[in-house]
């Protein structure tokens, strides 16, 4: 059986990351879940979430939004709404966003309900992204 596979990570504004990998872990609209090399062909929505890799023994992370999975026995496709690897990701940008937008969700205490969910959806995705970007920042 082979060690890795062909992990793809498509956004609309293109490519994130092409390359052989030894595992993927993804964030499902239920969980997250995990792919090694042979995993039994499936396909899944996505949700927000953290995702990571292991590329040559190292683990690299990235912020993903939405979106779906095809898993397949030799290759991972990725359709995201965004995704973004943690070494680009600006750690002060993503923290100045989630800051404004929790403002922004204290401050309209009469905001429509879908105004809400499209404000804590975008608070959400900054999180995501803070905590990835912490996580290169860390190694």
């Amino acid at each position: 059986m082979a060690k890795t596979f062909q992990l793809e990570i498509v956004t609309p504004d293109g490519s994130t990351f092409s390359g052989d990998v030894e595992s993927c872990v993804l964030p499902g609209v239920e969980g997250l879940f995990g792919v090694l090399p042979g995993h039994a062909p499936f396909m899944t929505v996505l949700g927000a979430g953290e995702a990571k890799f292991v590329r040559e023994g190292k683990t690299e992370y990235l912020a993903v939004s939405g979106g779906f999975a095809q898993v397949e026995p030799r290759k991972v496709t990725v359709l995201a709404e965004t995704a973004e690897l943690a070494s680009q990701i600006d750690f002060e940008r993503a923290k100045a966003a989630a800051e404004a937008k929790g403002l922004q969700a204290k401050a309209g205490t009469r905001i429509a309900l879908d105004q809400a969910d499209m404000i804590q959806a975008s608070l959400i995705k900054e999180l995501i992204r803070m905590r990835v970007a912490g996580k290169h920042r860390e190694q």
